[in-house]
């Protein structure tokens, strides 16, 4: 099977509900929207659905806010189009060093538009069912049992962590990641038809989760039909771990990989 036709493409991650500006706006009218839309720091410039230009909050800095946007707005613009990869955008993206890039059909007309956060939403979701097909194939030859997997939303309520402890530095990024909806899901394994929700990997994810109020949080659940004893779970057991409010947050520790990266400098 040819790679190429599996892998994702634009059309699967970019936004189709866009922001747009006319090129009739005027750079005041342009700044108040911008100031309006939490999150947006430059909007395609549309005459109808035809993109015409892009304008960023850098283009708009000290210039005459009774000029149209038209004076101020990028005219050669890097386009992208649906069925364009995934991994070829992200590379205009790094490149170029914008944010976003308009999406377009054959006639110019805008379809869509995909971020930078779009393309790290990618890949993240491409790694995950790798991790998944790993664990899954590990408990299998471990336990000698059959596996199945479900992507549904999880309670955090009802998780059952299987480490104790979680790092303040990490924490704070996976809360950063969650608040932009960039957080890859958890991978849950629950042995038995009324076994717990063992939390296998993502637990800084589901503490970052609980500090944000967040109540239920997109995860891959592993199914083991059998009543099996995992060591993961006589792990919790031993370390009094029933919910992820048991788990500590170290808060003056570093991680250890930056201490190593630190001395290889």
């Amino acid at each position: 099977m040819d790679p190429d036709a599996q892998a994702p493409r634009v059309g699967d991650y970019m936004t189709t509900e866009v922001v747009t500006v006319g090129p009739d706006d005027t750079v005041a009218a342009v700044v108040e929207r911008m100031q309006e839309s939490a999150g947006h720091n430059g909007f395609p410039v549309c005459e109808g659905e035809h993109v015409v230009g892009f304008v960023t909050a850098r283009d708009l800095l000290g210039a005459d806010p009774d000029a149209p946007v038209t004076a101020v707005m990028s005219e050669e613009l890097l386009v992208a189009a649906p069925d364009m990869k995934v991994d070829d955008a992200a590379r205009v993206i790094l490149r170029s060093g914008i944010q976003k890039l308009p999406v377009v059909d054959d006639d110019g007309d805008l379809v869509g538009i995909i971020s930078n956060a779009d393309v790290i939403r990618s890949q993240i979701e491409r790694a995950t069912p790798e991790k998944v097909g790993r664990l899954r194939r590990t408990l299998e030859s471990i336990h000698g049992v059959e596996t199945t997997e479900e992507r549904r939303e999880v309670a955090i309520a009802d998780l059952v962590p299987t480490q104790g402890d979680v790092y303040a530095d990490e924490l704070e990024g996976r809360r950063y990641e969650l608040e932009r909806g960039l957080a890859e899901p958890l991978v849950v394994i629950r042995a038995g038809q009324h076994g717990d929700l063992l939390l296998a990997d993502g637990h800084h994810r589901a503490l970052a989760a609980r500090r944000l109020g967040i109540e239920r949080i997109d995860a891959y659940v592993v199914v083991i039909d059998e009543d099996v004893e995992l060591g993961m779970a006589r792990t919790a057991r031993r370390e009094g771990l029933s919910s992820v409010d048991d788990v500590e947050v170290v808060d003056y520790a570093r991680h250890p990989l930056v201490e190593v990266t630190e001395r290889l400098q």
